[in-house]
């Protein structure tokens, strides 16, 4: 059950997040965006986030195998190098731990990605965190099963 409707209850700051949404929408590449909405959301345990991600992926075309393979992938064979370093920029930004993002994560993406795009990918992944934890706080969940 839901304890509360942030779009309701505070619609300006509601507002505030969808503004950063359109952003990242206009602004990342839509294939590379799924797969980090989704990772962030898996990371997170958003379970509205997870369903809501991944059926938006399958109706734009992503491939069902891909998407159940972004929980392993790392050992899954269907990503190429700029999806792998926004997966794992996503990790490391999700779980932004006591050193931050490392280096390494940080340099193979500089490598595949210009100054510009790692800016749009940054605020993407930390977009999706904002709405993975006011949904997981709120409780709010994904529609009955048709």
């Amino acid at each position: 059950m839901s304890r509360i409707d942030m779009a309701a209850v505070a619609p300006e700051a509601y507002r505030a997040v969808l503004g950063l949404e359109k952003y990242v929408r206009a602004n990342v590449d839509h294939t590379v965006l799924e797969l980090v909405k989704l990772r962030a959301s898996m990371l997170n345990g958003c379970a509205f986030c997870v369903d809501m991600h991944s059926r938006e992926a399958l109706e734009a075309g992503e491939n069902s195998r891909r998407l159940f393979a972004v929980a392993a992938w790392r050992e899954a064979p269907f990503f190429d190098e700029r999806e792998r370093t926004a997966l794992a920029l996503t990790e490391s930004v999700t779980r932004l731990g006591d050193h931050g993002v490392p280096d390494d994560v940080w340099d193979a993406a500089a490598k595949v990605w210009s100054e510009k795009e790692l800016a749009d990918l940054v605020t993407a992944i930390a977009t999706i965190n904002v709405w993975n934890r006011v949904s997981v706080t709120c409780r709010t969940q994904p529609p009955a099963l048709d």
